[in-house]
């Protein structure tokens, strides 16, 4: 098949048959992968704030999945995690000092499916421009909150949930920027 022949608003999920209980399976799936990922954690000296894989699963489920589902799947990864499924970094529940974070998670799986949607994530380059714009909306809603929940000034936060960050962050973006295209690419040629 040509490359035509895939719709450019589709995202890799539209490629997985099925109706409602598929959309369902993937929400809830996605917001396991998440709460997987978060326990891939590596605590960061002077910061409430670990490197964990949480933060590429929600992308990556957000530019997999659509907007839609995407945002839908870290909502639930949210509400779950807030009512006492140990599913955040280390097991933990409830609002902690990085919950910020998990609720940029949403913000960004709408952003990043919404721009997956319009092809921005089926070349190297595009994908690592949106997914630096899914990073950079779970910082602004991280941020604030790291600040209030640990009482640190903005330089302070930046410090404890930003800077120590950006290589992981940047290593992420690399990742996904080879993985996303490269699944386009096999779609194409199944099709």
């Amino acid at each position: 098949m040509s490359v035509l022949a895939i719709p450019r608003r589709a995202v890799l999920a539209d490629f997985v048959p099925g109706s409602i209980a598929k959309d369902v399976a993937l929400v809830i799936g996605g917001a396991v992968f998440t709460g997987l990922a978060a326990q891939i954690a590596f605590p960061v000296p002077g910061s409430p704030v670990p490197i964990t894989g949480q933060t590429f699963a929600a992308l990556l489920v957000g530019a997999s999945f659509g907007w839609q589902r995407g945002a839908t799947s870290m909502l639930l990864y949210l509400i779950a995690g807030v009512a006492g499924v140990p599913w955040f970094q280390g097991g933990a529940s409830g609002a902690p000092a990085s919950l910020g974070y998990v609720v940029g998670f949403v913000f960004a799986g709408a952003l990043v499916g919404t721009l997956a949607g319009r092809g921005g994530d089926r070349t190297p380059l595009r994908t690592v421009g949106t997914m630096a714009l899914g990073s950079l909306t779970i910082y602004a809603f991280g941020v604030p909150w790291l600040m209030a929940a640990a009482n640190l000034s903005l330089s302070k936060a930046l410090q404890a949930g930003v800077f120590p960050f950006l290589l992981g962050d940047a290593l992420k973006v690399a990742l996904a920027a080879g993985l996303l295209p490269a699944t386009w690419a096999l779609v194409r040629r199944i099709r």
